[in-house]
């Protein structure tokens, strides 16, 4: 049987891989990816595999997402460490699923149930099956941010804010309009619960809004350095491994 791993945690991978091993010493592991991006890349380029696990949370996005980009016709067994009221979902739309961490029973119990089920070409999910999850999956993003200003509260709409910084352990939000506010959140809050659609990390100190982007340079080393507006005087520099993913964000 081969198998294709999609999991973006190294030991959660090893850990698939030895309790696979156990279980069947003939499953042939394909490859392991971590993204949404290379998921799709190796999909569409390499042969089919027999069976696919799948993490939900990938380094990039949700995994729900290779389903929008490419056909998956192979049967996904997925795996999650949230045991919440969407994993009613799996079972009612006959999606098998495995809990981390994962115990070597129940990922036995799932092979079962992949060979017992599997027709060639017939996943485990339709499109209106898929649509319901990625509706309970997909995160509910901020459309406005509540900052203080003194002994006054306002709230900034998320098109308003042309990027986020953080200096000296402290975050700020600067709107379109060159106001700068204290905000209590860490950019590692920020980047999570801010659309990454229209906001991407383009380094450890700035968070930036698409429409802020006013120029993009090339820079020393095979980085670019991105010029902001509101400007702002630091050198904000792309490192050159984001610098192919920033690149493909631009494009989304």
């Amino acid at each position: 049987m081969n198998v294709l791993i999609i999991e973006d945690e190294p030991f959660a991978q090893q850990e698939l891989i030895r309790l696979l091993k156990r279980i069947n010493r003939e499953i042939h592991v394909m490859a392991c990816l971590d993204s949404v991006e290379e998921s799709v890349k190796w999909l569409i380029n390499s042969e089919k595999p027999d069976l696919i696990f799948m993490d939900i949370q990938l380094s990039d996005g949700l995994s729900f997402e290779i389903f929008e980009q490419t056909t998956v016709s192979t049967p996904v067994i997925f795996t999650t460490a949230f045991d919440d009221y969407a994993i009613r979902a799996f079972k009612v739309n006959s999606i098998d699923y495995l809990l981390k961490p994962i115990e070597e029973e129940e990922l036995e119990r799932a092979i079962e149930k992949f060979q017992k089920s599997h027709t060639d070409g017939d996943g485990y999910f339709s499109k209106q099956q898929l649509e319901e999850v990625l509706g309970l999956y997909r995160p509910a993003y901020k459309s406005r941010l509540v900052v203080k200003l003194g002994d006054k509260i306002r709230h900034i709409e998320a098109k308003d804010i042309a990027f986020f910084f953080s200096e000296d352990k402290v975050s700020f939000l600067i709107t379109n309009e060159s106001k700068k506010y204290i905000i209590n959140y860490t950019l590692e809050q920020i980047e999570k619960f801010m659309n990454p659609a229209d906001f991407y990390r383009l380094n450890r100190k700035y968070i930036a809004h698409i429409n802020a982007i006013e120029s993009i340079d090339k820079y020393f080393n095979s980085r670019l350095k991105i010029g902001l507006k509101p400007e702002v005087e630091d050198d904000v520099l792309i490192s050159r491994t984001k610098v192919a993913d920033f690149l493909n964000w631009l494009e989304r």
